[in-house]
């Protein structure tokens, strides 16, 4: 027997429930899409030196993000090309790494800690101790396997599979176009939070993307952005942004503050509010003061930890009498209310009688996440 809700006009099935729930879902996801699709790892001020370097886990894979001598961000995987040894020490407590010279020498090369084979900051190699043209070996030949690295609006983007990526440019084409005005490249990080949360990465995406769940889940955001409750959140405008209540322009309890807006902005943008996602693992929230970005990184099926950002001008986070909370504090609550519905849905769904959720009409952002994780995973799942 079909289920009455399978039969009402206007509303359709998410994706199936087990998609939220199984590992082995969560395994086709990290091959199909985390090894595959441009994932932002964070920002570039994170990096102001060249030799400035970091060894990142993304899903497993240990990889090397350095800003080279001439000033670009590379990256790498952390593994030398003669025996796999990987060059520096990632940052797990059981790594003995103290033990073993090597790693990032004078921020200017990675020399692998096993037999010295040396590589420059663009991944060529230098040097192979004891071993010439004279026994085979073209010096000139040899890299490290390469991470694509690419840069926007101040954020870094890398590809664990650069032969195969799509085109950053296309990737990032739309969002580029949307917010030319505001001075993404320019803000600086004047606070970050870290969140770990009980649920599924996509679970995170589909709150994020809909505005249904914003009366019952946000009081206090609601009174900032009436239009978040009306309706149920239906037909917001976000190409032009959500208008704030008469006299608030900005995410923040009094819906003002006492920064000045970014330059540039045209009238809408200095009244309404603009969001954006970015697949998979970007969400970008644009104020006319400051903007909140999270990076996601999914753990399990059944975690996800997520790096909030808060952006504002340079000269603002200079000042002496800098003080973000006003923006902090609102979107950390805004943040806690989110991620505590997100892990009701997770323990929810988790229940023998529970094999999807439906989209009510106000909801049809999320039809861009069904299709964007069937276009990828699902070919695999119907021939497995």
């Amino acid at each position: 027997m079909s289920d009455y809700l399978e039969t009402l006009d206007g509303f359709e099935k998410t994706l199936p429930s087990n998609w939220y729930l199984d590992s082995d879902i969560f395994e086709l996801e990290r091959e199909h899409i985390f090894m595959q699709e441009w994932l932002c790892v964070g920002r570039e001020e994170q990096f102001p030196n060249s030799g400035d370097c970091k060894v990142l886990d993304i899903y497993g894979e240990s990889i090397l993000l350095v800003r080279n001598n001439v000033g670009s961000m590379r990256s790498f995987y952390n593994v030398c090309r003669h025996r796999g040894a990987q060059l520096c020490p990632s940052e797990s407590k059981s790594d003995q790494s103290g033990l073993l010279k090597g790693g990032l020498a004078g921020n200017k090369a990675f020399v692998c800690p096993y037999h010295a084979w040396t590589y420059d900051l663009e991944g060529q190699l230098q040097r192979a101790p004891h071993i010439d043209e004279s026994l085979g070996l073209e010096i000139e030949k040899v890299k490290l396997h390469p991470v694509g690295c690419e840069t926007w609006g101040g954020f870094i983007f890398l590809n664990l599979s650069p032969e195969t990526a799509p085109p950053f440019s296309s990737h990032i084409a739309e969002i580029e176009e949307r917010y030319q005005r505001y001075p993404l490249e320019f803000l600086v990080i004047g606070k970050t939070i870290e969140y770990e949360v009980n649920a599924n990465w996509k679970v995170l995406c589909e709150n994020y993307n809909e505005c249904y769940h914003c009366g019952p889940v946000h009081p206090e955001l609601c009174q900032v952005v009436p239009a978040f409750r009306k309706n149920g959140g239906a037909n917001l405008d976000w190409e032009r942004g959500v208008p704030h209540r008469e006299g608030a322009y900005t995410f923040t309890m009094s819906g003002t503050t006492r920064r000045t807006p970014f330059p540039g902005l045209n009238e809408d943008e200095l009244n309404r509010h603009k969001g954006d996602l970015l697949y998979p693992n970007l969400f970008i929230s644009l104020a006319a003061d400051h903007v909140a970005v999270f990076i996601l990184t999914a753990i399990t099926a059944h975690k996800t930890k997520i790096e909030c950002h808060f952006l504002f001008e340079k000269k603002e986070v200079e000042s002496p009498h800098f003080d973000p909370s006003d923006a902090v504090d609102f979107w950390h609550l805004v943040n806690q209310q989110d991620w505590a519905i997100c892990e009701r849905v997770q323990k929810g769904m988790a229940s023998r009688v529970h094999n999807y959720g439906i989209l009510s009409p106000m909801e049809d952002w999320n039809l861009d996440l069904r299709g964007y994780v069937k276009d990828r995973i699902g070919p695999y799942i119907e021939t497995s």
